[in-house]
């Protein structure tokens, strides 16, 4: 990483260069061996005004994990906008996803680095997250599938991340896993389940 030269810009613009440069230090360092300074230093501020944006390190990292979440919702639900059929709408929203995970790695990084973060608010965060994929999947089954009652919806939509977020964490091991067979490899098995309810 090289350090970035101080310019100025507006606010919103200057926090987005901080979060960008914060993902990746706490990507490569870990959040607990990264370093304010080095941030501040990369963004090319002061250490003070990276604490008058952000307040604290954990309040930097808040930041970089809600963002991340916001990205995340964003490219899977536009993703399944427009599914002529439920087994349409699961498999955009899939392959959405581990297209985001290999595309974003530092943001999906933070998001899986639970246990590291035991202790701070981050784990709230990243609970939050998959609750935000849970509604928006239970929100998918009700409408392409006869989904039954609300619990049985919400339980397959918990199964659905709960695979996923296992399944993305294996095709770490394997860099030629290509978003389109991870996509292939989940359908397969979790579609079996949810055909026998599709409408």
């Amino acid at each position: 990483m090289t350090t970035a030269k101080r310019k100025r810009m507006p606010r919103a613009e200057r926090e987005q260069q901080m979060i960008a440069v914060a993902e990746q230090v706490f990507t490569e360092r870990g959040y607990a061996s990264a370093s304010m300074d080095e941030i501040a230093e990369l963004v090319g501020v002061s250490k003070p005004m990276l604490y008058e944006y952000f307040h604290s390190k954990e309040g930097l990292l808040l930041a970089c994990i809600r963002q991340s979440r916001a990205a995340l919702r964003e490219v899977t639900a536009q993703a399944t906008l427009g599914a002529t059929s439920a087994e349409d709408a699961l498999r955009k929203g899939l392959l959405a996803f581990f297209v985001f995970i290999r595309e974003r790695r530092e943001a999906w990084s933070l998001l899986r680095q639970e246990m590291a973060l035991i202790g701070t608010s981050a784990t709230n965060e990243i609970e939050e997250t998959r609750r935000q994929q849970t509604d928006l999947i239970t929100a998918l089954l009700n409408d392409h599938l006869d989904a039954g009652d609300t619990v049985q919806a919400e339980a397959s939509a918990e199964i659905v991340v709960g695979a996923c977020e296992r399944l993305a964490i294996w095709c770490e091991r394997f860099p030629e896993m290509t978003p389109e067979k991870a996509t292939g490899y989940a359908m397969e098995v979790i579609w079996t389940g949810l055909s026998q309810r599709a409408i």
